[in-house]
């Protein structure tokens, strides 16, 4: 075989695989199959993968990107819940190849707390639309191990993770990624190389794991700030957070003693101003004790 044109999926396999599975793409789980080598091939370019590095990939379908992957060195695990195609992916990757350092964990990605084998550096993966930010977020929390993470999402999720302060799209993903990550557009993907075509376009977003914020409060309540602060965007943070401090006062002045403006709204902070404010919380919840 000659694996630099024939290693990875075309249309007509990717169909003929699905027939002979009986597997029909379905919304409710977010199916969109990759099937073109030449994208494959350029997501494992950008992931910057090492020979033997150890990779984790959810959702992994017929087997598309897995086979990429696999083709670049990297030692594989995938998660998959559906159990179909759980069962047939070790028998697609081994036969075209048969060394491939590979395994399968059939679950619910939001489900896993653990892995297989030694522990990740790298999550790739090609994320139903429907579950895109929790899996991303569920996994860079999980899995501290991984250092880079490279996934192709609907193109508005990318952008939403990877915004800015002060952007009209920056809200509760961008921030929460930014807790764990730094986080970029990393390429567009067009409609034409899945099957069937989705209704949306398709981008790549790339995060570089960072230390998170240097805090005394915990992420859940840094997060339970974030929460609150984009729940009702156009309200400023000393109403948005009136409900967490107990009144919209109270807020203000635990805004204040964080060196944030209470009229700023919640898009215009950057994670480590949120880890100020739910230091505040922190305190006035010690403080009732």
């Amino acid at each position: 075989m000659n694996e630099t044109s024939s290693a990875l999926l075309g249309p007509a396999e990717i169909r003929d695989l699905a027939g002979r599975l009986g597997v029909r793409p379905t919304k409710t789980l977010g199916q969109n199959f990759l099937h073109d080598g030449g994208t494959v091939r350029k997501i494992v370019r950008i992931a910057g993968l090492q020979p033997g590095e150890r990779v984790v990939e959810v959702g992994p379908g017929l087997g598309s990107l897995t086979l990429g992957l696999v083709e670049a060195g990297a030692s594989v695990v995938a998660i998959e819940i559906d159990p179909v195609l759980a069962g047939q992916i070790t028998d697609t990757v081994k036969a075209r190849f048969p060394d491939a350092d590979f395994e399968v964990v059939l679950s619910d990605a939001l489900d896993v707390t653990a892995l297989p084998g030694e522990p990740p550096t790298a999550l790739v993966a090609n994320l139903p639309y429907n579950v895109a930010v929790p899996v991303l977020l569920t996994m860079l929390q999980r899995f501290d191990s991984l250092e880079r993470v490279l996934v192709m999402v609907q193109a508005e999720v990318a952008d939403r993770v990877a915004a800015v302060p002060g952007s009209k799209i920056y809200g509760i993903p961008s921030v929460k990624a930014a807790w764990y990550a730094s986080a970029r557009r990393a390429g567009t993907i067009g409609r034409n190389v899945f099957w069937p075509a989705p209704n949306v376009d398709s981008a790549l977003v790339y995060l570089e794991r960072r230390e998170p914020p240097s805090t005394s409060a915990p992420r859940e309540r840094v997060f339970a700030v974030i929460d609150a602060a984009f729940a009702q965007r156009r309200k400023t943070l000393r109403a948005a957070l009136s409900g967490l401090f107990g009144s919209g006062a109270a807020a203000e002045t635990a805004l204040r003693a964080a060196g944030v403006d209470p009229s700023a709204r919640g898009e215009t902070l950057v994670v480590e101003q949120f880890a100020r404010i739910a230091e505040q919380l922190d305190q006035r919840a010690e403080g009732a004790e």
